[in-house]
């Protein structure tokens, strides 16, 4: 019996660690992949994110306005709990869409993980700040996301996108 409750205080341990900052969890994304991103476009991003936030009242409707790297957000409901690490799954539901036109790219409604390090650099950017159990509108400038060659068919080259997002599980 001691052995077992030694066994489940190592293992709570090793998941506490790699989700709350121990040496295997990384909360910050590499310098060089921020530098990649290409400036003159991110600015013109920012700009076309800003006026539609403003055009569609946007802290209004959906509350106060957050930012991380030029990335802008809306915390819906706030979750309880673990962050994730880059090293991470995530577990949400999302639906994707255009900001130019608000049409729909992709969509998953019932529940689908992600490792968080393979995800858009937007996500990766934002995720570690959100806990477990968040809902969130991410506004992404197209750097951030798919950059100048977009994702054809469904996403053209240098596309903002918007993103409501349900971060149901981390792992």
């Amino acid at each position: 019996m001691t052995r077992m409750v030694k066994g489940a205080i190592v293992l709570m341990a090793i998941i506490i660690a790699s989700c709350s900052g121990g040496e295997d969890c990384t909360k910050v994304v590499q310098q060089s992949k921020l530098d990649a991103v290409n400036a003159a476009q991110l600015e013109i991003d920012k700009k076309i994110i800003d006026d539609y936030i403003i055009a569609n009242d946007i802290a209004n409707t959906l509350g106060p306005i957050q930012e991380v790297n030029g990335i802008k957000y809306v915390i819906t409901q706030e979750g309880s709990g673990v962050t994730p690490c880059l090293e991470n799954n995530v577990v949400v539901t999302y639906t994707g869409k255009l900001l130019s036109d608000g049409s729909t790219f992709d969509r998953n409604l019932s529940g689908v993980s992600f490792p968080l390090g393979n995800l858009i650099l937007g996500w990766q950017l934002t995720f570690p700040t959100f806990t477990k159990g968040t809902s969130v509108t991410i506004f992404v400038p197209s750097g951030y996301a798919y950059g100048p060659s977009g994702f054809p068919p469904r996403i053209p080259g240098n596309a903002n996108l918007i993103f409501d997002v349900d971060l149901t599980n981390v792992r």
